[in-house]
């Protein structure tokens, strides 16, 4: 038996395109002999669908999608996830369910059991549980279908279900498993996907083939390594990263243990790939093709604008640089040095006539009061105005160049360099943006050193750096993670080692700084915990303020 997985890209609502997608990997697969061909979980519909789902309109379309890929099914199955009505009145209205079609006709449709309600998942709002598992029979074999998280109780320390649905379908003895999925990207996560898919193969002993999504929804980020997995555990194959792919595989070869593919798991290279995949799949699902950045010379508006370019192509990026009396001379050599090696387009303004404009209106209401906060931020919400200005005239989408130390303590202007329609660095730390540049100048001097090596600034003060007003980012970034991804309080970082009321600084400025949180462009997720749908935390707030 031949079985095709066909790891595709899908747009939310899109059900003519995504079937049409569909249709086409089920003609592929039929003319390379394929006995079945597998897509992944809510495939007609795309993930996650969300409120969407509450819409009659919508389900009666995924429906129709059904309908279509069913008729397709003459001389080859098709195995595909669809939300679908529950008929009973108890319960909620859905079902995320796989079906089996063969020859024109249903022959399984088997409900998710394991409904994940945690971090970016909200799926009890929407869909019953399963309480019935089944297994279909299909040229001599039985085949067990389940969709993501019913796989996932298994190869982790803290099992959140009280039931394992692999436990019951055992019990009919299936040949082996068929696992659709739409299990989103963190750099850890490919690593913990292999754990929990080798820890069902050790208990069940049958082969099992999981078939990811690939491509980005908004902030989340799907990385397709949809995984065929060997009776002895080994991973027969793991498929591409990043892209789309059909791939055929023999039951009978799987079942052999004839090989062990495994792709390369580096961190900083995947983070790297997904943040391209981010950005340039926002704009093409959007519709949108130009991007403008505000190129200030500092890092992490360098490494945006790399990022967009390798996204978009360097026709579809417009820089602006935007020096004001308390610029650095290289600020803006250094910028003009990355758009020549990125052959983009570029342009000057400079804004210190326009800050004095500002100032002078405001001298009357400021005052004699010192220069402060308020002066700094008038040049950020200057600059922020004109990259926004451009964006209207010409509909290029500003992209945010802010990262995730800053945004976790509050570093940036709300209505300035906090403007954006999206933040696409936003869930890396910035020592993992140190990182993230070097590997993009690991061939080739794209980002110029003095970048790189320069000591941080925001530039709105003379002689300003970052560490006039934060930690050292390797001492930051390390109190941020233990607090913002390992959900640990401050006793339990204090006792690692760290100054007392350099903690309690820090994890002030994190919640004080919610409410910028709040009204900031959509982060793309590259790790567990990032700002945004999975971290939700209330404004108005006493704890540890």
């Amino acid at each position: 038996m031949k079985i095709a997985i066909a790891q595709l890209n899908y747009i939310i609502g899109d059900f003519e395109g995504n079937t049409d997608k569909m249709l086409e990997a089920v003609d592929i697969a039929k003319k390379q002999g394929a006995d079945i061909v597998t897509f992944s979980e809510l495939a007609t519909c795309g993930y996650p669908p969300r409120d969407f789902l509450e819409f009659n309109d919508f389900i009666n379309r995924a429906d129709k999608s059904i309908e279509k890929l069913k008729k397709a099914s003459k001389d080859i199955a098709i195995v595909v996830g669809s939300p679908t009505k529950n008929p009973i009145i108890e319960g909620k209205d859905l079902y995320n369910s796989v079906f089996f079609l063969y020859d024109g006709e249903e022959k399984l449709r088997q409900h998710k059991t394991l409904l994940p309600t945690y971090d970016i998942f909200d799926e009890y709002r929407y869909f019953e549980p399963s309480s019935e598992w089944g297994v279909v029979e299909f040229k001599g074999k039985k085949i067990a279908l389940n969709v993501c998280e019913d796989l996932w109780n298994l190869g982790n320390e803290n099992p959140l279900y009280t039931i394992n649905p692999m436990d019951e379908v055992i019990k009919l003895n299936p040949d082996f498993v068929i696992n659709v999925s739409a299990s989103p990207f963190d750099y850890k996560q490919a690593k913990t996907r292999l754990k929990v898919l080798k820890a069902n193969v050790d208990r069940y002993n049958i082969p099992f083939f999981y078939i990811n999504h690939v491509g980005a929804q908004t902030e989340l980020i799907f990385d397709g390594g949809s995984v065929v997995m060997s009776p002895n555990g080994k991973v027969y194959e793991e498929m591409s990263y990043f892209k789309e792919e059909i791939k055929i595989f023999d039951l009978e070869d799987v079942n052999r243990q004839g090989q062990n593919i495994e792709q390369a798991k580096d961190k900083i290279a995947l983070i790297h790939d997904a943040l391209v995949l981010g950005v340039k799949d926002y704009f093409g699902k959007l519709g949108f093709k130009k991007a403008v950045i505000g190129l200030s010379g500092g890092l992490d508006s360098a490494l945006t604008t790399v990022l967009a370019v390798e996204a978009l192509g360097n026709e579809n990026v417009f820089v602006i640089m935007m020096p004001s009396q308390f610029s650095s001379k290289h600020s803006i050599s250094d910028s003009i040095d990355l758009a020549d090696n990125l052959d983009i387009d570029y342009e000057i303004i400079k804004i210190e006539d326009i800050y004095e404009e500002f100032t002078s209106k405001l001298k009357p209401l400021f005052k004699d009061l010192p220069f402060n906060v308020a002066e700094e931020n008038i040049q950020a919400r200057t600059r922020g105005t004109l990259l926004m200005g451009y964006s209207n005239k010409f509909g290029n989408i500003l992209l945010n160049t802010t990262n995730k130390s800053e945004m976790a303590v509050g570093y940036g202007t709300l209505y300035g360099d906090l403007a954006g329609g999206l933040s696409v660095i936003a869930d890396i730390y910035k020592t993992e943006a140190y990182e993230v540049a070097r590997y993009i100048n690991r061939d080739d001097i794209v980002i110029p050193c003095h970048i790189i090596n320069k000591p941080p600034s925001a530039e709105l003060r003379p002689n300003q750096f970052d560490s006039d007003s934060l930690p050292d980012y390797d001492i930051l970034d390390k109190i941020l993670f233990e607090y913002i991804e390992k959900r640990k309080g401050p006793k339990e970082i204090i006792a690692m080692g760290y100054d007392k009321k350099l903690v309690q600084r820090v994890l002030r400025l994190v919640n004080i700084n919610e409410f910028k949180r709040y009204q900031t462009a959509p982060v793309l997720r590259v790790s567990k915990k990032a700002f945004g749908m999975g971290r939700r935390m209330p404004i108005v707030a006493k704890y540890l303020s």
